[in-house]
Parts: structure tokens; C-alpha cells; sequence
């Protein structure tokens, strides 16, 4: 299911939530000290680009707490809202749920992607 799975994701819808991420990323790496955040979106869309199969992991310190408030103003936001929106547009019909609970996931993690490890 995986595989299928991830193909029909990145084929109907999966491109544009992973190609967000990279744009996020590469606004980030624009400066220096934006570039470990930067790497941080990178890591996150390919999750977003093939996210059957794989699963989050939330932890992290006081660190991570600052970067996740500072990432939440600046550029979490916006991709929260857009898997959000993605995700409940998808979960009207049955089919589309298992692809909405994959939004729902990245969603999550656009509002706390620091100190979260990818498995």
C-alpha cells in the first residue's frame, strides 16, 4: 500500500505540498543563519513529496521551542493552512481520507518541525 500509496500522492497533490516546503527552504538559506532552518525544510519535503509509510516523532528541548515560535510567525503558518486545507478537502469523500490523514500529518509538523525525526 506504500508504494501505491505514494504514487498517487505525489501525482494528485503530493508535488505541491513537497514543492512549498523547497520554496520555504531555499527563502530560508537566502541568509546564513536561515540556512540549518532552510536544510530543516528540505529534510520535510521529501517527507511531503512521499509520506506513506513513514512516521513523525515530536521531541526536542528548550532550543527547539524557540526555532518552532520563530519558525510558527514566519513560514509555518502558511504551510499549516495549506495541508490543512488540502487535507479536509480530501477527507469528503472516503476515498480521499487516508490522503487527508497525510495532510493532517504534515500539517502538524509545519507547526513544529524542530526536534521531530522522521522514521
Amino acid at each position: 500500500m506504500g508504494c501505491l500509496g505514494n504514487l498517487i500522492w505525489f501525482l494528485c497533490g503530493g508535488f505541491l505540498g513537497g514543492i512549498s516546503w523547497c520554496l520555504a527552504g531555499c527563502l530560508w538559506c537566502i541568509t546564513i543563519v536561515g540556512i540549518p532552518v532552510g536544510m530543516q525544510c528540505f529534510k520535510f519535503s521529501s517527507l511531503s513529496f512521499f509520506p506513506f509509510g513513514k512516521e513523525v516523532r515530536y521531541g526536542g528541548g528548550a532550543g527547539s521551542l524557540i526555532l518552532n515560535l520563530f519558525w510558527i510567525v514566519l513560514s509555518g503558518l502558511p504551510l499549516a493552512i495549506e495541508h490543512t486545507v488540502f487535507g479536509v478537502i480530501l477527507c469528503v469523500t472516503i476515498i480521499g481520507i487516508p490522503f487527508g490523514k497525510q495532510h493532517f500529518k504534515l500539517a502538524k509538523l509545519a507547526l513544529m518541525p524542530f526536534g521531530s525525526e522522521v522514521y
